[in-house]
């Protein structure tokens, strides 16, 4: 399971010009999930995701996390996140996760972020295509792979 984390001032996700999502200061985690991923994974990396200590605290130092800060999340599945550009030109996606596999994952990382943050947490529509929109804040990008624990 593959995370891009984005500390954001703002976020939103709009599906034929439909907002159905937006946050205020927060994360927008952009989550891949690739074959052989369990639920193990998924409660790692929400754990994980929620504990991140990428906010400033009073003395400019990145000190706290989104939980600490009480900053908003929205989740956006992504499956292009494991794309394997090795050959050529066109990317595959033969290591993404079917979406028979990867939905119920993402709906799990999801219901594991809200515990973690005790509120609810923005989402993307499963298998939408999505306008995702964002300030980034920094920028601050961090990418986190369960498959690199270390």
């Amino acid at each position: 399971m593959r995370a891009v984390i984005q500390r954001v001032s703002e976020a939103s996700v709009t599906i034929e010009g439909r907002k159905v999502s937006a946050i205020g200061a927060g994360l927008l985690v952009l989550l891949g999930v690739e074959e052989g991923d369990t639920a193990s994974d998924a409660e790692w990396l929400s754990a994980k995701v929620a504990a991140m200590r990428i906010f400033s605290d009073l003395e400019g130092k990145m000190n706290l996390s989104v939980r600490e800060t009480g900053g908003d999340v929205i989740v956006v599945s992504q499956f292009t996140l494991h794309a394997s550009t090795k050959k050529g030109n066109r990317p595959s996606f033969l290591l993404a996760a079917r979406p028979e596999v990867s939905e119920p994952l993402y709906e799990k990382f999801c219901e594991l972020m809200e515990v973690e943050l005790g509120t609810p947490v923005g989402r993307g529509v499963f298998g939408a295509d999505m306008k995702v929109a964002l300030v980034n804040d920094g920028p601050v990008t961090i990418m986190v792979d369960t498959k690199m624990k270390h």
